[in-house]
């Protein structure tokens, strides 16, 4: 113990007296108060025997925020849910008291920002904002589509309807004689005569078949065309006799596989084949073909499948007969 000296005007009894070791030390945080719940962290994850690095892999969090929370750093964490998320991850980890973790979230508590309007707007600002690009579509279909719509009828009204005339409309057999001919024709003395007005016969346009104008030619009768020629083809002692009055697809093939026909032929073909065999037959467009064979006509409609005739022509006791496949 040590006694302090008397300053001037202090009574010796004022004086005091008090020990002072030179190795003493300041009083510790634990000594003036609880720990942090920061410092708790920290004991908690040395007490396990556990390195930050491995605790922030196992929760999958930043190595920086484990330290910062085992340093009571909150100030860049904004939002308390975060926050709270990651003191109670951390201090589950570790094995901590829920009362414990509870108790630090209630202190962190804190109210989040309210949102605060730094402008205003006003309701025709905010239509014209949002409707201007479907108006500025609207003027621009407008502007294009209607100008040519415009044109496209005002093109067709503009046609001169006096020369459109219906199709079935009686033709004009004649034409009124120009202005100038009738003057000529006023100025020439009364025994010469002019020549008739030329006729003018109109074109007529029409799908359908007319009969010719000309009266000349409506006087004369048709002239009957004498049926072609048949043609043979073969060798034998039967004949298959073909009449086409349209044209048709045919093919004849004998039993050597020889083709006496194959092909297209036209309308009005007429056409003989002659074999002392068996030919397999196929007509098209049956409904315009007619066969004989050896003069006796054969019913095609009794081979015919859809618009194709298909059989052979047998021979049987020397005499040809058709069959059906």
């Amino acid at each position: 113990m040590t006694m302090q000296p008397n300053f001037p005007g202090q009574d010796a009894s004022e004086s005091i007296v008090f020990d002072a070791p030179q190795n003493a030390e300041p009083a510790s945080a634990a000594t003036l108060g609880s720990p942090s719940f920061g410092a708790l962290l920290c004991e908690a994850r040395e007490a396990r025997g556990l390195e930050i690095e491995a605790c922030a892999h196992a929760l999958r969090l930043p190595v920086r925020m484990l330290r910062r929370l085992e340093r009571d750093d909150y100030q860049d964490i904004d939002s308390k849910v975060y926050l709270a998320g990651y003191i109670g991850k951390y201090g589950h980890y570790l094995g901590m008291d829920p009362a414990l973790i509870q108790t630090e979230l209630d202190r962190i508590k804190q109210t989040e920002p309210t949102l605060v309007a730094t402008g205003g707007i006003s309701h025709s600002r905010f239509l014209l904002d949002r409707y201007a690009t479907a108006a500025t579509y609207v003027v621009l279909t407008a502007v294009i589509v209607v100008p040519m719509v415009w044109m496209g009828v005002r093109g067709t009204l503009n046609r001169d309807l006096s020369h459109l005339a219906p199709l079935d409309a009686t033709p004009v057999a004649q034409v009124d004689a120009p202005e100038s001919a009738v003057n000529d024709a006023a100025r020439l003395p009364s025994h010469v005569a002019l020549p008739p007005p030329v006729q003018e016969q109109p074109l007529l346009a029409s799908m359908a078949a007319f009969p010719n104008l000309d009266s000349s030619a409506a006087s004369k009768k048709p002239s009957v065309l004498a049926p072609p020629a048949a043609v043979e083809t073969g060798v034998g002692g039967h004949n298959l006799e073909l009449s086409l009055t349209s044209a048709s697809w045919v093919e004849v093939t004998d039993a050597a596989g020889v083709r006496l026909e194959y092909g297209l032929l036209p309308a009005g073909s007429h056409k003989i084949y002659q074999s002392d065999k068996p030919l397999d037959v196929r007509i098209g467009n049956v409904s315009g073909a007619s066969a004989t064979i050896d003069g006796q006509p054969v019913g095609l409609d009794d081979f015919r499948h859809a618009n194709v005739a298909h059989f052979s022509v047998e021979i049987r006791d020397g005499k040809a007969t058709p069959t059906a496949l």
